[in-house]
């Protein structure tokens, strides 16, 4: 073949190529950098109607959408899920879906949820940090009323499509573990209280770089008592196991020195609008305070 009749077929190639390249990394998530600002993860059990509303509900019309669309099935969600939360709750559909925005460096993890009774969306949030996402907008929504705590493993995924980057196994099986137990734990003493709770002491673990299980359940046990929290031996236990795993991922607390302060603020501004929590709140704006001290000092060998 001559070279001038080579050169057609070589573009038509070329051109087939990147017409399924979209679809090459919504599969295969690892294959290709950062490409995508916004990514849509539905379940997979949905209908063509309920796609549609909750598209609508993202902003977004799939008719005319430039960004990747993907879904989770009921087995992926069981995956990180199996074992944690009841087999009841887990089901055997797949319903909540996301849409996730990547965002500049720095602005941290914004969550909104609509049709979410279980998950609230601080708890999505601190979930995501420990999984290593750390700046995204994301927003989760269900047809009807869901627990929500499917959601998660489909915004883990929407977030490797957009990224091009595996977040790992182990972060978010630990993440999945965090979300369940700080909704367990919110049973007891309150949902807010105990996302707040692990919060502080997460940070703490992590800034303080020890994997002592003994120094990791001290921290546990001082925290509570800074927030005049009655935990029984159960509930530390728990939370120092999970923190144990968490500790295992090697964080970096000078990578969530812009979520915490992100939390501190958002704190700062909820309590001038309750009087009746501003007490609770500022023991833990307290703790945020000596917590942010502490990592920018160690960052500044001070």
């Amino acid at each position: 073949m001559k070279f001038s009749q080579r050169v057609p077929v070589v573009l038509c190639m070329l051109l087939v190529f990147m017409s399924m390249l979209p679809a090459f990394v919504v599969m295969f998530p690892g294959a290709a950098a950062a490409a995508y600002s916004q990514v849509i993860t539905f379940g997979a059990d949905l209908t063509a109607a309920q796609r549609s509303m909750l598209a609508s509900e993202f902003g977004v019309n799939l008719a005319q959408a430039d960004r990747p669309v993907t879904e989770i099935t009921n087995a992926e969600e069981r995956k990180y899920l199996s074992g944690l939360v009841p087999e009841e709750t887990l089901g055997t559909r797949a319903i909540s879906s996301a849409m996730v925005e990547m965002l500049p460096a720095g602005q941290g993890i914004r969550v909104t949820s609509r049709n979410i009774t279980w998950v609230t969306d601080d708890m999505y949030a601190n979930a995501l940090v420990t999984a290593g996402v750390r700046d995204a907008g994301v927003t989760v929504a269900a047809p009807f009323p869901v627990s929500g705590t499917a959601a998660l493993t489909g915004i883990f995924k929407a977030v490797e499509v957009a990224t091009g980057k595996s977040l790992g196994e182990r972060p978010k099986k630990a993440a999945s573990r965090e979300l369940v137990e700080t909704g367990s734990l919110g049973e007891e003493i309150g949902r807010d209280k105990a996302v707040q709770f692990i919060v502080l002491v997460k940070q703490q673990v992590i800034a303080e770089r020890t994997a002592n299980p003994e120094r990791i359940r001290q921290i546990v046990i001082n925290v509570a008592g800074d927030l005049n929290l009655n935990l029984n031996n159960r509930q530390v236990e728990e939370v120092t196991g999970l923190m144990q795993e968490i500790r295992g991922l090697n964080l970096r607390a000078e990578d969530l020195t812009g979520q915490l302060q992100s939390y501190k603020d958002k704190l700062e501004a909820y309590t001038v609008k309750q009087e009746e929590v501003k007490g609770w709140i500022q023991r833990v704006l307290d703790i945020l305070d000596r917590l942010i001290q502490q990592i920018r000092a160690a960052l500044l060998g001070e």
